[in-house]
């Protein structure tokens, strides 16, 4: 999530309007590692659907 936040445009921007919000880093970290953890759930709940060629 640090690289994230320095690196990736769309989370930068995410960053800078959170922190107008008034959050601080730690709590932008949270949310980030929050939005992550639902974003690899729904990939892994959807690899499950997909049925394997073999």
């Amino acid at each position: 999530t640090v690289a994230l936040m320095a690196h990736n445009p769309e989370t930068r921007a995410y960053v800078a309007k959170r922190r107008a919000e008034g959050l601080t880093n730690k709590e932008i970290r949270r949310c980030l590692k929050r939005y992550l953890a639902r974003r690899i759930y729904r990939a892994l709940e959807n690899s499950h659907r997909i049925p394997l060629v073999a």
